[in-house]
């Protein structure tokens, strides 16, 4: 009936002082997907969720306890269907859970916007936002709202937290190294781990926030002028607020530091941390050295991408 996919995203600079009303830089990861796919299913069914990568199926009834049957709730709901139709959605993705990737909001859109069009409605980039951060604060607690605004829009965006997000012009591609620890790491329990560190010690935390968006600030500068080198400094300082928090792990440090060693101009945790991924900014001729540098150094996984 209709097929709908959502990439996956990379948070460049900003992570969790986001939270806290700093800016941040994301983009999509086109190199990932999710997608959706909506079938007729048996008649008097409903709407059920085919979830084969994780070995899973899931009604409505099941909203409470599964994210995405929840998505799939409040979808049909922003649609005025009071009646379930009876449909069967079958998702696949490629973009690796737990792992800072926005896999979970890529989910969450790839399933909306393929309701939405079997139902012969197209959401506007904010609709579809707007549906998958009000699924993501009811299992994820206090989300940024970057994972949503980037997979939304499909483009780079400034994002500050109650903002409407800006779409963000790179003056020229960047090359990034991207590798897993192999980790599983819930966005949840490292945002709320910073948030009771927060609690405990609000001064501590509110100068690494700063300290966050200073970098962040500068970042949007070398990113328009081009200043790659400066870039990669700044992913560097930015990893190093992020330690401070205590959501970078030994696997990670490890992979930034083999990183650097590779030849990238600077290398830093991207998401949640605590594992996950971490990206490095490369020359496009030394980054499969960099990627393959990493893989030696214990990545699972590592692959070179260009965001634009």
């Amino acid at each position: 009936m209709f097929q709908a996919s959502a990439p996956g995203k990379i948070i460049l600079f900003g992570e969790h002082a986001v939270v806290y009303g700093r800016p941040a830089i994301a983009a999509p990861l086109h190199r990932l997907q999710a997608t959706a796919q909506v079938m007729p299913g048996r008649p008097g069914q409903g709407v059920v969720l085919e979830l084969p990568d994780i070995g899973q199926r899931a009604t409505l009834a099941d909203a409470a306890s599964q994210p995405l049957a929840q998505v799939a709730l409040l979808t049909l709901a922003a649609l005025g269907l009071d009646q379930q139709p009876d449909w069967t959605v079958s998702l696949r993705s490629t973009i690796p859970l737990a792992s800072g990737l926005g896999s979970g909001a890529a989910a969450a859109a790839a399933i909306v916007a393929a309701l939405a069009g079997a139902a012969g409605v197209t959401f506007s980039p904010a609709q579809l936002s707007a549906l998958v951060y009000e699924s993501e604060t009811r299992f994820h607690g206090t989300p940024s709202g970057v994972d949503n605004t980037v997979i939304a829009y499909r483009q780079p965006v400034w994002f500050v937290r109650g903002q409407p997000p800006q779409p963000f012009a790179l003056s020229r591609p960047l090359t990034l190294v991207v590798a897993d620890t192999g980790i599983a790491s819930p966005t949840s329990m490292a945002v709320g781990d910073v948030r009771r560190g927060w609690l405990a010690d609000p001064a501590a935390y509110e100068a690494w926030f700063d300290a966050v968006g200073q970098v962040v600030q500068a970042a949007r500068r070398a990113i328009e002028e081009g200043d790659v080198a400066a870039l990669g400094r700044l992913m560097d300082r930015n990893q190093a607020s992020l330690q401070a928090m205590q959501v970078s792990c030994a696997e990670l440090d490890a992979l930034c530091l083999a990183a650097r060693q590779a030849g990238a101009w600077g290398a830093k945790l991207s998401g949640g941390g605590r594992g996950g991924n971490m990206i490095a900014l490369a020359s496009p001729e030394q980054a499969e050295q960099v990627a393959t540098r990493l893989l030696h150094a214990g990545a699972a996984h590592a692959f070179v991408t260009e965001i634009r």
